[in-house]
């Protein structure tokens, strides 16, 4: 590495090798070593994460345009089928994100976010690779819903629940997040009803063609697109919410026999709990991705938290049949950090095996 320039990998690189099973397994890690071992009781050494509270910098005095900072190093942690029995890594890595919120009336318009994470050696603290990181941010905030429903949902069912239980999913939010949930869940679990509810209501219909085409005509899943909030959770099983909201969107009296749910949470609002309303938060078992982000960026939740969904993997202390269960993602530092380590380990390999191949 001594004298070398770090490596590049444009979108369309890190696009090409971002799969739900390598990014499930990444985000696992990553929740997993942000717990704590001595809140386990545990004595044994086991993974770790070093991730300050991310940074928001101002960049100028025009408002709307912020840089975010978010650092972490994840220690002695494993990347499961990519490695043997008993390997470990660690991974130093650095998310820096630009939301100019102007971007939009500009001429062409520009996304308003821009991410790349920077990965380090962690042996020399040297610069080894900068990887564009829209698409991986994208990922693994679905993932980490992907990775709590398995946890806090169907584990409630047996634990093959995942791959045998029928469930009905409803998206409320059918923007960037909303889309890639959607099509997630079908690809990750059987959902028998998908449910789309968009305030407009053109960009449902849009999903819903999007997902017929993608799933085929063998597919198992009816998808609906609804009227109102209401009429896609009061059968659902699961719910997405992924909105800007400042107002409650789902209500308690929504949900099916007001029992039995999940709702992950990731809207992006100035208020990072105003999407799902008070009733339900008072009644529910709350979950996050890490104490230290919920402590800042959570005051003044209407219910306490219970746990760390790292804990629950870790411990198994499931919520019981009729719960009512909330993800309330975050998104941390240490998820960013394990899935580029994870997508640079299958790039690497697939060059491996190119050169292979020609030799």
């Amino acid at each position: 590495m001594s004298g070398s320039s770090p490596v590049y990998y444009n979108a369309d690189t890190v696009r090409r090798f971002l799969t739900w099973p390598l990014v499930n397994e990444a985000v696992e890690s990553a929740l997993k070593a942000v717990v704590k071992s001595q809140d386990l009781g545990l004595s044994t050494s086991s993974s770790y994460a070093i991730q300050p509270k991310r940074s928001f910098t101002a960049c100028g005095k025009e408002p709307g345009k912020v840089l975010l900072t978010m650092p972490a190093f994840v220690g002695d942690y494993s990347l499961g089928s990519r490695g043997s029995p008993g390997d470990s890594r660690s991974t130093l890595a650095c998310k820096l994100v630009t939301s100019f919120s102007s971007n939009s009336q500009r001429s062409p318009p520009l996304p308003s976010i821009h991410a790349h994470v920077l990965l380090f050696d962690n042996e020399t603290g040297q610069l080894s690779a900068i990887m564009e990181g829209t698409d991986l941010t994208t990922w693994r905030t679905v993932s980490a819903s992907l990775v709590a429903t398995k946890y806090l949902y169907f584990r409630r069912f047996g634990p093959q629940a995942e791959a045998e239980k029928k469930i009905n999913v409803a998206i409320v939010g059918c923007g960037v997040q909303g889309q890639l949930h959607a099509a997630a869940f079908c690809a990750n679990f059987r959902v028998k009803q998908l449910s789309l509810y968009n305030r407009t209501e053109a960009k449902a219909h849009n999903l819903k063609e999007q997902l017929q085409r993608e799933l085929g005509t063998e597919t198992e899943t009816e998808i609906a697109v609804c009227q109102s909030a209401k009429e896609a959770c009061q059968d659902a099983d699961v719910i997405c919410v992924a909105t800007y909201s400042k107002e409650p969107l789902v209500h308690l009296e929504y949900l099916k026999g007001k029992q039995s749910v999940h709702i992950n949470t990731v809207g992006a609002g100035e208020i990072h709990f105003s999407e799902v309303s008070p009733d339900i938060y008072r009644q529910a078992k709350i979950y996050v991705d890490c104490y230290a982000n919920a402590e800042a960026e959570l005051v003044g939740l209407p219910g306490p938290i219970n746990a760390e969904v790292g804990a629950i993997i870790l411990n198994g202390n499931i919520p019981g049949k009729a719960d009512i269960s909330i993800f309330q993602s975050l998104g941390m530092a240490s998820e960013d950090a394990c899935v580029a380590q994870a997508v640079q380990d299958a790039i690497l390999s697939s060059a491996e095996l190119e050169n292979q191949a020609q030799d």
